[in-house]
């Protein structure tokens, strides 16, 4: 009987390895798959000609990319992603678009979602200190960073309070809709946990964005493509 139980423990003890190996692939494919939602999103979003204002996105230091959030529950209203933030090279965020750190999204209710509805959020990041705010931690939307609904349409007018205020101006596109939505109340912040797994050792996302310590990685490619294409060069 004894032996029996060594040899069963022998064998458990053996398999770990082999879950941990499984769970770790699993996570991986999960992460690369949202890598490549942003960048499809992105682009089908940026190839509609009343979408953001090129005006805009050519002044970004950083865009954050949230594809498919949905309603955590439909009593309190919670919403929950996960998503992409690439930002301009360099420390003054003026050179070409760089490898991306992921990012989550969490709190406030956004009511104009209905049941199980998927919404794509895409946040334009303004200026420098939005930007290292965000990679430095936690920030709560309307409160540590101002945020305001984007205009929409290539040729909106870029120039009112809000808009030249705010430090990060939002996008939603629910059921084919795409409008500029006010995400106040909402937190964002770099999603560690996701970032082991796209570069494979623990890294900060500013050391992601800032010290070009890691390349673009596969599954981010078509993103960064799109950035590069749909706005090559920061216009301050």
């Amino acid at each position: 009987m004894r032996k029996a139980l060594t040899y069963l423990s022998s064998i458990l003890l053996a398999a770990v390895p082999l879950f941990a190996g499984v769970g770790s692939a699993s996570a991986q494919t999960k992460v690369d798959d949202r890598l490549k939602d942003s960048g499809r999103v992105l682009k089908e979003i940026l190839d509609v000609p009343d979408s953001i204002p090129q005006e805009l996105l050519d002044k970004a230091d950083c865009v954050v990319v949230f594809p498919s959030v949905l309603k955590a529950a439909f009593i309190v209203g919670g919403s929950y992603g996960r998503g992409a933030m690439s930002c301009r090279q360099g420390q003054d965020f003026q050179g070409p678009w760089g490898a991306p750190t992921m990012m989550a999204l969490e709190g406030g209710s956004f009511g104009f979602q209905i049941g199980g509805q998927a919404t794509d959020f895409v946040l334009l990041v303004m200026n420098e200190s939005g930007a290292r705010g965000i990679l430095a931690s936690k920030v709560k939307l309307g409160a540590d960073a101002s945020v305001a609904a984007g205009p929409v349409g290539r040729d909106a007018s870029a120039d009112t309070d809000a808009t030249l205020r705010a430090e990060i101006l939002s996008y939603s596109r629910a059921r084919g809709l795409f409008a500029g939505v006010s995400l106040e109340g909402s937190t964002i912040r770099p999603d560690n946990g996701d970032n082991r797994h796209v570069y494979g050792r623990e890294i900060s996302a500013r050391d992601i964005v800032l010290s070009k310590a890691v390349a673009v990685p596969p599954a981010a490619e078509p993103l960064i493509s799109t950035l590069d294409a749909k706005t090559p060069k920061h216009r301050s």
